[in-house]
């Protein structure tokens, strides 16, 4: 089967409320390494994920992946994962009834996905009642079922724990492992050096810079990113 990277950006704005949030952004995500999008508290992250996943449609610009098909081979993972009225393992069997996924397929595939993020102890216990950390992995073991070739994560341990952040960063290093391109939108810069290959800074709905992990950190080159790595959070 087809990759359906690169995803190819190209002069892509979002706007509302009058306001541009994302602002003629032009990039290509390849397959590979891990990318983080950085930025400060409303700097445009979350929105840019989302028209990259297809959830926001953009004011203006285009969006194209390589293959057409993309919707079911990639996810996404919010900071607040929503929860079915459901059991853990239900939820992973509906993302993939949702997917498609043959009936006879899904128990298998839905309890190696709670026992890939630790959770298959908890398959029948209701989604709902769940810790904040253990519902991450939930989310994450809906993505996980589905093999998806791209998984975007918006800010996925903002609201958790330590522990429950370790054990989060866990799964998605899992994720890399299997092959999956990981895109995940992050203000922690110790997560982005941690689970990063290379940085896509926002500053103001514009990438002003990219560059490997290492290389952002120790030479920043725009005065945003450097100021941001420093912690005088730019204010826009």
């Amino acid at each position: 089967m087809a990759s359906i990277l690169p995803l190819t950006l190209q002069e892509l704005s979002f706007a509302a409320g009058g306001r541009a949030i994302i602002d003629r952004v032009s990039l290509e995500v390849e397959a590979g390494p891990s990318t983080i999008i950085l930025g400060a508290n409303g700097a445009g992250k979350s929105v840019l994920m989302r028209l990259m996943h297809g959830l926001f449609a953009p004011t203006s610009g285009t969006l194209r992946w390589r293959e057409n098909g993309s919707r079911r081979r990639q996810a996404m993972v919010f900071q607040r994962p929503v929860m079915l009225r459901r059991s853990a393992l239900a939820n992973v069997l509906y993302a993939l009834k949702a997917a498609g996924t043959p009936r006879a397929e899904r128990e298998a595939l839905a309890f190696e996905a709670l026992e890939s993020v630790g959770l298959a102890h908890l398959a029948h216990r209701p989604a709902r009642v769940l810790s904040g950390g253990e519902q991450q992995r939930l989310a994450l073991a809906r993505a996980w079922a589905l093999h998806p070739e791209v998984l975007f994560l918006d800010e996925p341990t903002a609201s958790l724990d330590p522990s429950s952040t370790r054990e989060i960063e866990t799964v998605i290093r899992a994720f890399d492992a299997a092959g999956t391109k990981i895109v995940m939108a992050t203000h922690n810069l110790g997560q982005a050096r941690r689970l990063g290959d290379e940085v896509i800074y926002l500053h103001a709905g514009r990438v002003v810079e990219r560059a490997p992990v290492e290389d952002f950190f120790k030479r920043p080159s725009t005065p945003e990113a450097a100021a941001f790595i420093k912690g005088e959070l730019p204010w826009t």
